[in-house]
């Protein structure tokens, strides 16, 4: 089997990538008889002669590649016919602007497994980097409050920014004395918790959070879903019965809201769960809120001030809560500053890759380089060869495919 790993071709560009040059060393040496290339990138994190420098051959073209990884979207002209690719695909939810990849899937007989839905038997997901963006989402966060109120500045990061030089700089400035309301408790939420817990963020309870009384520190206070929603008819919230019918329950977002100077948003959402947050709680005088870091980042989604992802070049941009619509970022104070850079992790992309890589190796390279049948990556194959599968035949209409 003869594995590569493609150049990122998605704008903005992604710098990361799915095995660092050590960790590709580490499967040829457990797998000798696997061949491995790396396809010529100029944006990688790791950079072409980190990974000729290990023996690794380095190429122009995978065609003769029998199994393709990426991390982003790969741009539909990259694409070759009959080959098997694993990247974050960003179509099972049927988003408009990635259909033509769908389809092109289908036309070109290829294989496509999505990193999204390789998950455990509880629904855990398995290779993600979902830690990393909370990580980098706080940080970015901060940096743009700072930036707003004209108190401190945080540098950017560049190519080789790593978690240590993340935590000197937060701890090298005058950070605010203000509440962050954190949704979520999975691997997004623990990221960001982990960096505030770093810095010696105070951890509140809901009464403390919820309480009138001034904080004398950063704080923050972390909302899971129970918390965010509550039953139209006023029964009592069950997580089940959520997951099922999300649709017999509407937000409760305004009583955080009230309370919150900083939001980051850090839950998962689906496109038929209430909209948390709606222009009348971002319109509502009752709402303090000055920056919202939106990692989850669905556009138009669960927080309406999303109206497009940012960039790592870029990271922020106004919401006008009374036209609701985007304005330059910081140009006024009625205004809501948004962070909603999709890539986060990419901040970090040396180490968030091979954080992921080591996942990629346990749960994927394992089973396949050693011919093993895979429930697990079966899961996550929205087509094979060229069809859907039946766990996404729910696509067939979104791919406009006739019988």
């Amino acid at each position: 089997m003869k594995i590569g790993l493609i150049k990122e071709t998605k704008t903005p560009v992604d710098n990361r990538v799915a095995l660092s040059p050590d960790q590709v060393v580490q499967l040829k040496q457990k797998y000798p008889n696997t061949e491995i290339v790396v396809q010529s990138s100029d944006i990688r994190a790791f950079s072409d002669e980190e990974y000729k420098n290990k023996g690794i051959p380095v190429v122009e073209s995978v065609a003769d590649c029998d199994v393709l990884f990426g991390i982003k979207e790969a741009k539909i002209d990259s694409l070759l016919p009959d080959k098997h690719y694993f990247f974050f695909g960003h179509i099972a939810k049927m988003q408009e602007y990635n259909r033509p990849l769908l389809q092109t899937f289908l036309k070109d007989n290829i294989t496509f497994s999505d990193y999204e839905y390789l998950i455990d038997k509880d629904g855990k997901r398995l290779c993600a980097f979902g830690w990393w963006a909370g990580v980098v989402g706080l940080y970015y966060t901060l940096q743009g409050f700072g930036l707003r109120e004209k108190t401190y500045i945080l540098p950017k990061p560049d190519l080789k920014f790593t978690i240590q030089d993340l935590l000197k700089a937060l701890k090298s400035v005058d950070l605010p004395s203000v509440k962050i309301l954190i949704t979520g408790n999975g691997r997004v939420s623990k990221g960001a918790q982990y960096i505030l817990e770093e810095i010696g963020a105070d951890r509140l309870s809901e009464e403390q959070f919820t309480s009138d009384s001034p904080v004398n520190k950063l704080s923050y206070f972390v909302a899971t879903t129970e918390k965010l929603v509550k039953r139209k008819d006023g029964s009592p919230y069950s997580h089940e019965e959520f997951k099922k019918f999300p649709q017999l329950y509407e937000s409760n977002f305004l009583k955080w809201a009230k309370y919150t100077d900083i939001f980051l948003s850090c839950h998962f959402w689906a496109s038929d769960a209430p909209i948390y947050v709606t222009p009348e709680i971002l319109r509502s005088q009752e709402t303090p809120i000055k920056v919202i870091g939106d990692i989850t980042c669905d556009i138009c989604g669960s927080i309406m001030s999303t109206i497009r992802p940012s960039t790592h070049a870029e990271p922020f941009y106004d919401y006008n809560p009374y036209t609701e619509q985007e304005e330059k970022a910081f140009s006024s104070d009625k205004n809501i500053t948004v962070m909603a850079v999709d890539t986060c992790p990419n901040a970090l992309a040396r180490e968030a890759s091979q954080y992921f890589g080591e996942m990629l190796i346990d749960h994927v390279f394992k089973p396949i380089l050693e011919g093993k049948c895979s429930r697990i990556i079966e899961n996550a194959t929205i087509v094979e060869k060229g069809r859907l599968t039946n766990k996404f035949s729910y696509l067939k209409s979104f791919a406009q495919i006739e019988d």
